[in-house]
């Protein structure tokens, strides 16, 4: 039986890592922020994955090796510089800065596959599958007109996210330090959260003057944010750490769980934050729908992933959370008829609801409990 791994603590050189990221993700904001198109959204979330993807690839190695050695931190840096170059190419990736893109990328993820042990001949994991083919792909990519660009880049994009299920068999007997691991991912979520908050204070402190309308939409967008990380961290993030510990196929919670499943909730908390901007630079003006979608759509698809990474770890469903992004949905079609910081006080109130139900849930179950023992 193979030892578990030492647990880690997170490092001050990750930390450090992960302040690229934030601005990575501001860039992303503002890419989807300037298209609010189907067309914009699936531009921002094609660009957003090679990004997301260095940041794993570099935090699922750390995770194994450490970062306490100066040669890693080194490494570390050095794919935090590429990760920057990526982030300064964002606002124009489909256009004049597509090379640098997709070379920042490919040089990334060549320096994660020289932090590989050396065996004799080639192994085929995620690194050598960007270095030999997605590397490559982005590269061609950019030299394309805008339209095929996006569909070559799509493509990259699918081949690296699924990769890991593709080579599923090769790389089960990888063994993960649990908690080090859960917490890097909520540390990313976090940065996407912040996000958010820096989407509600901007247009605020930009207004010529902060009057009633301005401060309501403030205080309804802040609830709002408070709510969504109450939502992931007050349970859902000892339940993931957990789940990894306790797992037999350890890669399966950290594929499913963290790689996807944090993807999507990344994802959803950027286009939450883009719509916030909206109302926050306009609060009494009524909602476009493509705001409308960005804001209740991205609290919904939230809401509804935590169902997809309870299922992947304990087979349940989370009908609390499911209830709530129903709760949404319902709400969505009366939003665009609403001053806009009264669509978002909705929101806000429909996700304290949730936290509040959820909470009574749980005190509830634990007096119950503590009654039968």
């Amino acid at each position: 039986m193979t030892a578990p791994m030492p647990e880690r603590r997170v490092t001050w050189a990750e930390l450090f890592f992960d302040l690229v990221f934030v601005f990575a993700v501001t860039e992303v904001a503002a890419l989807l922020h300037a298209e609010q198109t189907g067309l914009g959204l699936a531009r921002a979330v094609v660009v957003f994955v090679p990004i997301y993807w260095t940041w794993v690839g570099a935090t699922m190695r750390v995770n194994i090796i450490g970062a306490e050695r100066a040669g890693t931190q080194m490494w570390l840096f050095v794919v935090a510089f590429c990760g920057l170059l990526m982030a300064l190419a964002v606002p124009d990736a489909y256009h004049s800065r597509a090379l640098l893109f997709a070379f920042a990328y490919w040089a990334a993820r060549t320096v994660l596959l020289l932090t590989m042990p050396k065996h004799g001949r080639l192994h085929w994991h995620p690194y050598t599958v960007s270095v030999f083919g997605t590397g490559p792909l982005l590269v061609l990519g950019a030299a394309l007109p805008p339209t095929p660009q996006l569909a070559v880049w799509a493509l990259a994009a699918v081949i690296d996210l699924s990769t890991p299920t593709v080579l599923r068999s090769r790389l089960r007997g990888m063994q993960f330090a649990p908690a080090h691991l859960a917490e890097r991912f909520g540390l990313f979520l976090l940065i996407a959260l912040g996000e958010s908050v820096v989407a509600v204070g901007a247009p605020a402190a930009a207004a010529s003057s902060i009057d009633v309308d301005v401060l309501l939409a403030v205080a309804a967008a802040f609830g709002f944010t408070a709510g969504l990380w109450w939502v992931y961290f007050h349970f859902a993030a000892d339940a993931m750490r957990y789940a990894l510990s306790v797992a037999q196929v350890q890669l399966d919670i950290a594929r499913h769980v963290l790689s996807y499943g944090h993807l999507m909730f990344i994802a959803a908390v950027i286009s939450v934050g883009v719509g916030m901007r909206e109302v926050v630079g306009h609060p009494a003006d009524q909602l476009s729908w493509s705001v409308v979608a960005l804001l209740f759509g991205g609290c919904a698809w939230y809401l509804a992933t935590f169902s997809y990474t309870r299922w992947e770890m304990f087979r349940k469903i989370s009908w609390t959370r499911l209830a709530g992004a129903g709760a949404v949905l319902v709400a969505l079609p009366a939003a665009p008829f609403l001053p806009g910081w009264v669509a978002l006080a909705v929101l806000a109130l429909i996700v304290a609801a949730l936290n509040v139900w959820e909470a009574t849930r749980v005190r509830a179950a634990a007096a119950a409990a503590a009654a039968a023992g």
